[in-house]
């Protein structure tokens, strides 16, 4: 069987294929923007410190919460290249979207112009 080729579409709309990566940053980027992750990592935050101060479980990490910090500064230096690989790709979806917009309108004008042009022929013709 002779695999089907996709016609590329000048539309932007049409789905794309995405690689791994991209669904993997789109995915990330979807859930590291949510209220849900926002409030569980300040409930994570709240523990860590709630169970440190208590000593519960033991000082593993003492007052400065150190490890906290280098935790939260991985979390930090991974998530923002991911969100910035996101918001990259959204930004080369708007100006293919752009690009197309300009070009349905260039093609729009070129056909209201012509149009008009066929009327003022048929004005012409009719007033002779």
């Amino acid at each position: 069987m002779k695999k089907e080729r996709r016609k590329k579409s000048k539309n932007p709309l049409v789905k794309v294929p995405r690689t791994f990566g991209q669904k993997a940053a789109d995915g990330l980027t979807k859930w590291a923007g949510s209220w849900t992750f926002i409030i569980m990592l300040f409930i994570f935050i709240g523990l860590w410190i709630f169970l440190n101060i208590k000593a519960y479980i033991g000082k593993w990490d003492p007052w400065p919460f150190i490890i906290l910090n280098l935790c939260l500064s991985c979390l930090a230096a991974i998530q923002a290249p991911v969100i910035l690989m996101s918001q990259n790709r959204q930004a080369q979806k708007d100006r293919a979207k752009a690009d197309y917009d300009y070009a349905v309108n260039r093609k729009s004008e070129k056909e209201i112009r012509e149009i008009k042009n066929l009327l003022l022929r048929r004005r012409r013709k009719k007033k002779k």
